[in-house]
């Protein structure tokens, strides 16, 4: 059923496809429903996805809009801080080298991180002010989704941070990311921790219940059943360490924190679930 005068849809478990659910939290005009069938938390109703996209385009979703970000160039300290212990992960498991495909990559702040970990480095992005400024420190970048790149081009490895929850349909989505990968490529996905006991205590109030933007909601299990399905092979679990600024922290709160302090890093555990998997032979 689709709500016209608010652009509005219900959909099925985008995980199992069953229309079993129960609202677990209310947020009118949208709801997060649970599957009564795989237990997975999904929008709906949720914006339709074409007035998201038109949303994801817009010149100042990264600084300032309603929907996007307060200010990306603010948290810039905090994302590259995350942006190094997450590349220190990949090397001390072996997973560095190679191609790297960033998509959703923003600023290209993880691109430029990544230098001496990676080559080429290539991103993508929906808008075209990120793109923009990620062409300053990437070797390629492509304004858009994957359909956007050469469809013979692979990598060696690809990570999508905090852009699953975005997407609206996740099982085809991982499945252009395998079809993109090297022999032996890996991909990495990062998102909010439904599971996380930040979740738990804070109920409706969790950050992460961004909304319209956010319609998937992952714990571990769920996300490696997502890769899992998609063909990637040997998923594990990959710790993900996320510093955020003081000041944005204190904001959640209804705080003010200014100055020095509010520019510290505040590293919070269990923001994230982030899980890692690689292409099968043949």
């Amino acid at each position: 059923m689709v709500r016209q005068a608010l652009a509005l849809e219900e959909t099925v478990c985008p995980l199992c496809r069953s229309a079993d659910y129960r609202v677990a939290y209310r947020f009118d005009p949208y709801a997060v429903a649970r599957c009564g069938v795989c237990g997975f938390y999904y929008l709906s109703p949720r914006l339709a996805e074409a007035a998201m996209l038109d949303i994801y385009r817009e010149d100042d979703y990264f600084e300032g809009t309603e929907n996007g970000y307060t200010s990306y160039v603010e948290q810039e300290k905090a994302l590259r801080a995350t942006f190094r212990r997450f590349l220190d992960n990949l090397r001390r498991r072996g997973l560095s080298g190679g191609s790297l495909l960033e998509v959703g990559c923003g600023y290209g702040y993880l691109l430029d991180e990544a230098r001496r970990d990676f080559s080429p480095r290539v991103g993508t992005d929906f808008s075209a002010q990120a793109v923009a400024e990620a062409r300053r420190v990437a070797d390629r970048v492509y304004q858009g989704g994957l359909e956007q790149l050469p469809p013979d081009e692979t990598y060696d490895c690809i990570v999508a941070i905090n852009v699953i929850e975005h997407i609206y349909d996740p099982l085809p989505f991982v499945e252009s990311l395998v079809a993109h990968l090297a022999p032996g490529g890996r991909v990495v996905i990062a998102t909010p921790h439904m599971g996380s006991f930040w979740r738990r205590l804070m109920g409706r109030r969790w950050a992460s219940f961004k909304l319209p933007e956010h319609v998937l909601y992952f714990d571990s299990p769920a996300l490696a059943r997502l890769m899992q399905a998609a063909g990637l092979a040997r998923v594990q679990p990959l710790p993900y360490p996320h510093a955020f600024p003081l000041a944005l922290v204190a904001a959640k709160l209804n705080l003010t924190l200014m100055g020095p302090f509010g520019r510290a890093n505040c590293w919070l555990p269990q923001t994230m679930v982030a899980m890692y998997g690689f292409k099968r032979d043949g």
